[in-house]
């Protein structure tokens, strides 16, 4: 491995990493990676078996998961646009993000300590603060770390990487549910302990560069205002809020295929498996077709992805395996087509000095959205049932998608 052969220095400065798919990508983005990979394997240890956890064996209602689904999306909405602004105005990137990624240690371990839906809920809202915290101070490291040009595949590195913990978390939980037969509290231990050697990894191998001397003057940052002026990411967010109402938690749509399949409780972790495994492998070929096609049309076109991916479950499919490698290998593509995309899309349009800031404004508009969108998606599915609420889901993301192209639809944040 890359860590055991190279100097921590190497891999902690800007160095280029060796010929190979690493290629020319500073060895700022690839620590980063290594500690999302980490991080990704304890949280999705949980969030693969946490739909069963709460619906099957706490009984939360649809509407209520609903409710905490939208949760985990922008209920830490607020806090991501403090942490960006306390990170561009101290300098502290790193402090601030590992502050985000302890916290969500910490929460690993309460999950041990509660046993009732809505102070699972809670916790979970405090792991999710803890995301809000990280998420674009870790942005803002990636891509001051790269040249415009090159944002797009230095994001589908890290991405991959990330993605390679997502894709062993669901194996690692299926691995601990087959030994312990509804053993959440197994789970949640293992998550817990790599949680905290993701902080670790962070902390010895993730460098910044450093802040201003005490004795230098040291110029504000400008003032968030300076953000609305900022055509492109005006456009930027109002695209991401659009279609991020209308976006289907991977959550309902992992439950919507348990229900076609009647898959067991044991097997259910292992569908995240099939999207992580698609998103491993297409994260940085797509991030470097965006830098050369136009980061709008990849991320338009993902969720094109994910419009196929409700049809298909929609559709009267016979419950096989071409379902859920249709499903599962569109939801897949959709991550690696929006998710390290629109942040690629969103850097060079950003001050450095605000880049954090900038970053945290896109991330809470695409929040706030999905937010909503959960609630409401839970609400129809309570309503009117699950086949419903995916249909209206469905046609609501068309008609966005729809009114985005016709109005122009992220050109802004097109490659440099």
């Amino acid at each position: 491995m890359y860590l055991s052969t190279s100097r921590a220095a190497d891999i902690a400065g800007d160095t280029p990493a060796p010929k190979g798919p690493l290629r020319a990508v500073p060895g700022t983005v690839f620590a980063l990676g290594l500690v999302s990979l980490v991080t990704d394997v304890s949280a999705e240890m949980v969030t693969a078996v946490l739909p069963l956890y709460l619906m099957a064996g706490l009984g939360m209602s649809p509407l209520a998961f609903g409710a905490l689904d939208g949760l985990h999306q922008g209920a830490t909405a607020l806090l991501r646009l403090a942490g960006g602004r306390i990170a561009d105005r101290t300098h502290r990137r790193k402090l601030v993000a590992g502050t985000g990624y302890a916290l969500s240690a910490v929460c690993k371990a309460a999950l041990l300590a509660v046993t009732t839906p809505w102070s699972v809920a809670a916790v979970l809202a405090a792991d999710r603060t803890g995301k809000g915290l990280r998420t674009a101070p870790r942005d803002a490291l990636i891509s001051l770390s790269v040249p415009p040009e090159e944002q797009g595949r230095a994001f589908g590195v890290h991405r991959a990487l990330d993605t390679a913990g997502a894709l062993l978390g669901p194996l690692a939980a299926f691995g601990v549910l087959w030994v312990a037969v509804d053993g959440y509290e197994a789970v949640f231990t293992v998550s817990c302990c790599i949680a905290v050697l993701g902080v670790v990894l962070l902390a010895l191998f993730v460098r910044e560069a450093p802040a201003p001397a005490p004795a230098a003057p040291r110029t504000p940052p400008p003032p968030v205002r300076t953000l609305l002026r900022l055509s492109g990411l005006r456009r930027l967010c109002l695209t991401a809020a659009v279609l991020g109402l209308f976006t289907v938690g991977d959550a309902f749509l992992y439950l919507l295929l348990q229900r076609r399949l009647d898959l067991s409780a044991a097997y259910f972790p292992l569908l995240p498996v099939g999207t992580a495994a698609v998103f491993l492998l297409a994260a940085l070929p797509v991030g470097r077709l965006a830098d050369r096609l136009g980061r709008d049309r990849v991320f338009l076109g993902g969720h094109v992805l994910l419009l196929g991916a409700c049809l298909l479950l929609l559709a009267p499919v016979p419950a096989g395996a071409p379902l859920v490698v249709g499903v599962l290998a569109l939801l897949g593509l959709f991550y690696a087509a929006t998710d390290g995309v629109l942040m690629a899309s969103a850097g060079p349009l950003l001050p450095a000095e605000l880049r954090t800031t900038g970053l945290a404004v896109l991330q809470t508009a695409q929040a706030l959205a999905r937010f909503a969108g959960s609630l409401l998606f839970g609400a129809a599915w309570t309503l009117w049932g699950p086949g419903q609420a995916l249909g209206l889901a469905a046609g609501g993301l068309l008609l966005s998608l729809a009114a985005v192209a016709v109005s122009g639809g992220t050109r802004a944040g097109q490659s440099s």
